[in-house]
């Protein structure tokens, strides 16, 4: 994936020119598109490589950014940055679960994050890095670092996200970094696992705000002596309505914690404000925004012939879905439904999970696709931000993601964070976004504006070439580690 700036002169729809043909992708000028005879493949094995020494998570070239928020702490300080899990003393329990996941070495944000997040007094942390960094494992190490292990009834770390899946996942990750250690209790705290008036009597908890906040008003769950506040995906939890006020009274409710810690792949600027708010005081680590897409994802584009020629591409590609695992994402829960009823009845195999399900049977679905019993799941943006299957080597935009008012203009974060269910780890992937009018298509050039994207345009009229070009990229998925981290 090259990260050049787009000319912003190649958006003037022009209809006709330079040949006869009309189709949207015509509209995208020679410095905006990737050449087409050009082998994507090469560039993304250069993007994706981790090296012979990967720690298993994608390392790469890019630049992590500091801002620490005592001006007197001294980045000359051996510790300011290190290049080893030993040197951070960690306790030996979790060292040991890090050698049996693979991790030998921290990962770039891991290098910078980890550090400060283990320093003594505890701070506050406000951390935006790609997927596939090494995040989760970050703050995971954290808390179990910080928790007082003579006390495995008292409830002395919170971690929230958004959706019921991510909270499961990240639940699975406490699991596998403290495998080892011994007394660690952790309970979910997400809708239908806790019964009424049943104790929540775990050391860590993770789970959604709503459940969370109840919870705790109805003294199920005894916050006076949680240490670690951390919210997952962060710039949603802060940005939505709903979920923003939840996050803000649980944290009223639980006065003693010591160290909050927001982390996310993008923190939008309209967000930062209120994130500082949320966990004052906070250092901040970052990735410069030129550096945020994705390493090791080729993007692509195919023009569909209106918004019903989506679906007859769609199941063109069918065959391409099923050499990895691929993830579908549309804007409409009865879309997604509906698409998946349309292939069921084509014969093909598909999983189709969104809001609409209740909680035990969305935990299913994707339990299903994570263990290889479906290779197709359709999905709305409830899926988009943090699940991690590590064999999903391809990801579809049916729709281009949007925000605002009426979807009135298109959505960079979400994208990033829908393309990010692939390319995980440092392994290449394959993103390919559906335009179908002068709207749609407008839409996706400003987002690879937005990021210096280079797309790479499939033909839909040379099925040979899509196949043998996207095929090439999946198949080099090199073997890694599968860790959900």
């Amino acid at each position: 994936m090259g990260s050049k700036p787009l000319d912003a002169a190649s958006s003037i729809f022009t209809p006709g020119a330079a040949g006869s043909s009309t189709s949207w992708g015509d509209e995208m000028a020679s410095p905006t598109v990737a050449n087409p005879n050009q082998n994507p493949l090469d560039q993304a094995q250069v993007d994706g490589s981790a090296g012979e020494n990967s720690s298993g998570l994608h390392d790469g070239s890019y630049d992590v950014e500091v801002k620490l928020s005592d001006l007197q702490a001294d980045s000359a300080n051996p510790l300011f940055s290190v290049q080893s899990f030993e040197e951070l003393g960690i306790n030996p329990e979790i060292m040991k679960a890090l050698y049996a996941m693979n991790f030998r070495k921290p990962s770039k944000i891991q290098e910078k994050a980890l550090p400060l997040l283990l320093a003594n007094p505890p701070q506050n942390m406000i951390a935006q890095s790609q997927s596939g960094t090494g995040k989760t494992a970050a703050f995971v190490i954290t808390i179990l670092s910080r928790l007082d292990y003579t006390r495995p009834k008292q409830p002395q770390a919170l971690v929230l996200a958004p959706a019921r899946e991510l909270a499961r996942q990240i639940e699975d990750v406490v699991r596998l970094v403290g495998q080892f250690v011994q007394g660690l209790t952790i309970q979910a705290a997400v809708p239908g696992a806790v019964e009424r008036n049943a104790r929540v009597e775990s050391m860590v908890i993770v789970g959604t705000p709503g459940t969370a906040m109840d919870l705790i008003k109805r003294r199920q769950l005894d916050g006076s002596a949680l240490k670690v506040l951390c919210l997952d995906e962060a710039d949603v939890m802060l940005d939505t309505q709903g979920l923003g006020d939840q996050c803000m009274r649980i944290k009223a409710m639980v006065p003693r914690v010591q160290q909050v810690l927001l982390f996310s792949a993008t923190f939008p600027d309209a967000v930062m404000g209120f994130a500082n708010q949320f966990c004052p005081n906070a250092n901040e680590i970052k990735l410069r925004r030129d550096e945020l897409t994705v390493s090791g994802i080729t993007q692509m584009y195919m023009d569909c012939e209106g918004d019903e020629g989506k679906y007859d591409v769609l199941a063109a590609l069918y065959g391409l879905l099923t050499v990895g695992s691929s993830i579908i994402f549309c804007k409409r829960k009865d879309t997604a439904s509906g698409i998946a009823d349309r292939l069921r009845k084509a014969g093909h195999e598909v999983l189709a999970v969104h809001s609409a399900f209740d909680g035990a049977e969305r935990d299913e679905i994707v339990r299903k696709f994570r263990d290889g019993e479906g290779k197709v799941l359709i999905t709305t943006n409830v899926l988009a931000r943090g699940i991690d299957v590590s064999t999903v080597s391809m990801v579809i935009n049916y729709d281009i993601p949007m925000k605002g008012r009426n979807d009135s203009e298109p959505d960079p974060e979400t994208y990033l964070h829908r393309i990010g269910r692939t390319g995980r780890f440092g392994r290449v992937g394959v993103s390919i976004s559906f335009v179908f009018d002068r709207s749609s298509y407008q839409a996706l050039l400003q987002i690879a504006q937005h990021f210096g994207i280079d797309l790479v345009r499939l033909d839909k009229d040379d099925w040979e070439q899509t196949e043998t070009t996207v095929k090439r990229v999946i198949r080099s998925s090199r073997a890694g580690t599968n860790l959900k981290a």
